[in-house]
Parts: C-alpha cells; structure tokens; sequence
C-alpha cells in the first residue's frame, strides 16, 4: 500500500492540531481509551467540547501553553493510503522543528483561520516548504463556522494567498475550506458549504498523484553496509545494502562506483523476500555486482551515463538548529550527506534570508538559532551530490558539532560552489 507522508503548519491557534485529531477521530484510528483519556482532559481543562487537539498535543507544556512546541508524529490508515502526519509547530522560535517535520513531506497543509486571512506565519512556513521544494501545498481555510461559511470570505483569502504564492516555487496548489472542529470537509464532504465543488481533505490525501514526484531518472544508490557473511556456505557472497535514493536500477546495468570510479555491471538485486527484476526508490535492497571491487560505507553505486556531480565545495542553504552557539565563517562541522560522511569548513556566508519578508541580508556575519542562510562549506572528502531541487535525498545533508555530536544544521545544495 503507498505511503503518504504530509505535514501539518500554520499560524497559532489556526487549528492544526484540532484537524489532525479530527482526521484520526473520523476515520476511527483512535483507540477508545485514548478517547476516554482526551474527553478527561478536555473536562478537567473547563471546555465545553472534546477537545481534539489533545491528541497530538502529547507534550505536558503543550497542553499547559495551548500550543504545539514539538513535531508530534502520527499514523493513520485507509483503505487507499498510510498517512505519516508531522504536526509542526507555528511559532517562530520553533522554525527548526518546522524545516525537520516537513523534510520529509510529500505534501504540506497550510492552515489559515478564516477570519485572520493570510498572516506572517502562514507566508513564513509556506516559504519554508517551497525551499524544501515539498511538491504538493494545501491551502486549508479553517474555522469556515465562524464566518458562517461564506463562500465570500473563502474567496477573499484564496486570492490573498494565490497573489503571495505566486512569488514561491510551487507545483501543485490546492485550496479547500473547512472547519477542523466540527469536521466541515475534513473526511466528508461538508453540507454547509454546498457552493464548494471540490474535493474533501482526507479524499485530496488519498488521491494526490506522488508516485511521479521522485527522481526516477538518475540513479543514486548509497552504500550502507557490505555483506560478508561468515560461513563456508556463502563464502565468495559479496553484497552492498542500501537504500535507493533515485532513479531505477536493473540487473545487467552497467555501473560506476564513485570515488574510485571502477566499472562493473549489475549481477543482482535482492531482499529478505528475494531476488528482485529492478530497484527504485525508496526501496531497501542489497545490491551485487559482477566484479570484485573494494566498496565501502559512503560510497556511491550510479550508472556509467548518468553520475551526479563530485565535489569538495558545496553552495547551500543551511537551517541552523543550534541554540548555543551561531554559525559563522571559520566554523568546523562534521557533515552527514547520504551514508557519507566526512568533515566541513564554512567557506563564507553570503547572507542571512529573512523568512517573513524574503530579504536578503548580505551583511549578516552568523546564522543565530532558527534562521536560514546561503553557505559555502569545504568538505574533507568530496561527496557525491545533485542540487536539492532535482532529488532531494542526493541534495541534502545534516550538519554535526564535532565534540557534542549534537546536529546543528540541515541544509539544501544549490550546486558546487566556485
């Protein structure tokens, strides 16, 4: 069954949390004591309502605060899809929990209040989900009950927001009014808003296409682990296990491992379940080759006409998660790219972008907790890469403290930096 993995932002109080327990709540994924547990709760807090929002809210300070500090991940199933919900959080001080939640995504849901139209918060993470280039965006105007849900007002705030998106890179846009406490739309299709001919939430994340979002072209599969089993019955067995991270891989294909750059072709593809006729991702396999050729973690196995670009000097841009101390030129960072990893220098910072008025600032001189920037880093040993915005496992990378082993950043490739 496909997997559909989506993540949940906007400002505070729009309602995230009330919509993901609303879609848990309606299609019955919630077990009748957690229920039990969340009406308690909702008595104990004075509301007049079962307060949805308790199910993900799990943090006692969430609950205490009313908002969400965490990313809170949830699953949920139909009969079409598995759904991997990332609740993100809505305040600025939180934006890296926002960029980590939604890295992942195939599909973000951007939610409004009705009343408040399109706020700072909401262009905020609506930018951030374009730089992650996450393929799909949905527009949810919620609270639609208490604007009585007229269409007039849907509309208003639908074109406020189609007039700032059209600044942002985004492929797919799509807007459904609802209201997440009383389940306008959520599941089923609402009574109240007969003027809406479109489609509800739940059908909308079970029929949106992603299976053409990955990058099924240039074939990248990093090495994870060689097998070498220790035993006379496998004893000439030499296998190299990883994940695919793009493009289709077959047995017969001629292929080039990277660094070494020695040619072999393919003599298997296998799983626990057995040999495979092709690999594609995001599939586990473990990969033989005809050759015997010394590969080890890190390296990359790629096709002989399609290889991605190798490079100590990577042009990014960088999130920065470390609440201790900044990032400037100089810093020294361990980087985690793919099953590489290897240690980095910050070359230069060419500026600081402002994420609420999309500024460039290029006299910034560090990257502070939560803000993002352009980077130029120096690796140690060069990686094996493609820009973020053609396959975004090849083009993204973690950034490590050397002596707290602590991630500090994530960023984005843009392309080798001269």
């Amino acid at each position: 069954m496909e997997m559909l993995r989506f993540a949940t932002a906007g400002s505070v109080d729009d309602g995230k949390s009330t919509l993901i327990g609303r879609l848990l709540y309606d299609t019955k994924t919630i077990f009748e004591d957690q229920l039990e547990a969340v009406e308690r709760a909702s008595i104990q807090m004075g509301a007049e309502y079962t307060n949805l929002a308790l199910l993900t809210d799990g943090l006692r300070a969430e609950r205490e605060q009313g908002i969400t500090i965490d990313v809170a991940y949830r699953y949920f199933a139909t009969p079409k899809r598995k759904f991997i919900i990332a609740d993100t959080p809505g305040h600025t001080q939180y934006t890296r929990n926002m960029v980590t939640g939604a890295s992942t995504a195939d599909l973000a849901i951007v939610l409004l209040d009705a009343r408040k139209g399109v706020l700072e918060q909401s262009k905020r993470h609506s930018f951030l989900a374009s730089l992650l280039r996450i393929p799909h965006l949905v527009l949810a105007v919620n609270k639609m009950d208490l604007v009585d849900y007229d269409q007039k007002r849907f509309e208003e705030v639908k074109d406020e927001f189609r007039d700032f998106a059209s600044k942002l890179d985004i492929a797919d846009l799509m807007f459904i009014p609802v209201s997440a406490l009383h389940g306008d739309n959520v599941v089923d299709r609402s009574e109240n808003m007969g003027w809406y001919e479109g489609p509800s939430l739940l059908h909308h994340l079970e029929e949106v296409h992603i299976a053409s979002d990955r990058n099924h072209i240039d074939t990248r599969f990093p090495v994870q682990y060689v097998i070498r089993p220790q035993s006379d019955e496998y004893h000439d067995y030499r296998g190299y296990a990883g994940t695919m991270a793009g493009g289709v891989l077959r047995p017969g294909d001629d292929v080039v491992v990277l660094p070494s750059g020695f040619q072999s072709t393919v003599k298997s593809i296998e799983t626990l379940d057995g040999p495979l006729d092709e690999a594609f991702a995001p599939m586990a396999v473990t990969v033989r080759l005809n050759d015997e050729i010394d590969i080890s973690r890190g390296d990359m196995i790629v096709r002989a006409n399609n290889q991605p670009e190798v490079s100590q000097d990577i042009d990014a841009m960088v999130s920065w998660m470390n609440e201790r101390s900044p990032l400037t030129t100089s810093s020294k960072l361990v980087i985690k790219h793919t099953t590489r990893t290897t240690k980095a220098v910050v070359k230069d910072l060419s500026y600081m972008l402002d994420i609420n008025s999309l500024h460039r600032n290029e006299s910034a001189t560090e990257l502070k907790l939560n803000e993002i920037g352009r980077v130029q880093l120096r690796t140690q040993t060069p990686l094996f890469f493609d820009e973020y915005r053609r396959n975004r496992e090849t083009g993204s990378f973690i950034l490590v403290d050397e002596v707290s082993n602590v991630t500090v950043g994530a960023g984005m490739i843009l392309g080798e930096s001269t």
